[in-house]
């Protein structure tokens, strides 16, 4: 939990100690108990109430896969960017020759150089 270990525990409470002092770190550790426990029965009380309001439904519900620490967006793009069969019809792309000649890019790049000389291209639609 918080990859805190139990000598990092034990330091954090050798220095509780000599900060709080004898006297007051009872009073602070039973404090601390009840914050633990409120905090426990809130998650419980979350807990009963979702199942209450979804029903049976909520047994059915595959939790780990709505975890989001399992997503890696390097994977996801990965496979949104691989298809394992091609279409029917279709080869499977294995990678572009070059730059998309209408790409924003170089349509900039040719109107810095001047290559294009007519009118702003004009889409009625959009208007």
């Amino acid at each position: 939990m918080f990859g805190l270990t139990f000598e990092k525990l034990l330091l954090i409470g050798i220095i509780a100690v000599f900060l709080l002092g004898p006297e007051k770190l009872p009073h602070y550790a039973a404090q601390l108990g009840r914050l633990v426990r409120q905090l426990r029965d809130m998650a419980n009380g979350a807990k009963d109430r979702m199942k209450d309001e979804m029903g049976p439904e909520f047994d059915d519900v595959d939790w780990k896969k709505l975890d989001p620490r399992q997503y890696d967006p390097r994977r996801i793009i990965r496979e949104a960017l691989i298809e394992d069969e091609p279409m029917k019809g279709q080869s499977a792309v294995v990678g572009r020759t070059g730059p998309n000649p209408d790409g924003a890019y170089l349509q900039r790049k040719r109107a810095r150089e001047g290559a294009l000389t007519g009118p702003a291209p004009f889409d009625s639609e959009a208007t």
